[in-house]
């Protein structure tokens, strides 16, 4: 018995390839192998978005793509008239004539459109403590923006086709987000117009964008 667990233990499988196995300790010291993806580029973004505030020289565009969500509606003034007697139905039914159904529009007028953006911030390296992997700086960044007590300028080829060019930030969360180098953010905000586009057509107070 003991020869044959010999000769089995010291048999060589009939295709065998040399494998190389890392050391389990020190086998991830290069530094390379912790470093997260870089941002990409605006240019090589589908959709990029920046924020530009009123004291800034140049816009900040966020490092990572991230997701818009649009709402818009229109606020609409209804006004229902009396229903017909019934003489009065019955007299319109034979003349092939349709009751008044439903309500009349008065008037109309757009509303704000509503803005989700959704994204993440990513740290340079995947792992390690704080100061390390945390996107402190972008957050601040963000964080910075989403904070001021003023429209803020915005980019974003989306928002330019709906004639969006300024925004208001009604809320912000900063999620807990797995991953120690990455932190998820979601804004919502109002398209906003700046009042000194206003101007005043006639002694009417009509009023028009330019």
């Amino acid at each position: 018995m003991n020869a044959i667990l010999k000769l089995l233990l010291n048999a060589k499988p009939f295709l065998s390839n040399d494998v190389t196995i890392a050391k389990s300790e020190g086998e991830y010291s290069d530094p390379e192998i912790w470093k997260a993806d870089e941002p990409l580029h605006k240019n090589n973004q589908y959709f990029p978005l920046a924020f530009k505030s009123k004291a800034d020289t140049q816009a900040y565009y966020l490092p990572y793509e991230p997701i818009l969500d649009i709402t818009g509606r229109n606020q609409i003034i209804r006004r229902y008239p009396v229903k017909y007697p019934k003489d009065l139905q019955t007299k319109a039914s034979a003349k092939k004539t349709n009751a008044m159904i439903g309500s009349i529009k008065e008037h109309w007028n757009s509303d704000d459109y509503e803005i989700t953006i959704r994204g993440v911030l990513i740290g340079s390296i995947i792992s390690g403590n704080v100061e390390q992997c945390y996107p402190r700086e972008d957050f601040e960044r963000l964080k910075d923006y989403v904070t001021k007590a003023e429209a803020l300028d915005v980019f974003s080829e989306p928002l330019q086709l709906l004639g969006i060019n300024q925004v208001v930030v009604e809320s912000f969360t900063f999620p807990f987000t797995k991953g120690e180098n990455v932190q998820a953010y979601e804004i919502k905000a109002y398209s906003s117009q700046d009042p000194q586009v206003l101007i005043q057509l006639d002694d009417k107070a009509q009023w028009q964008i330019k």
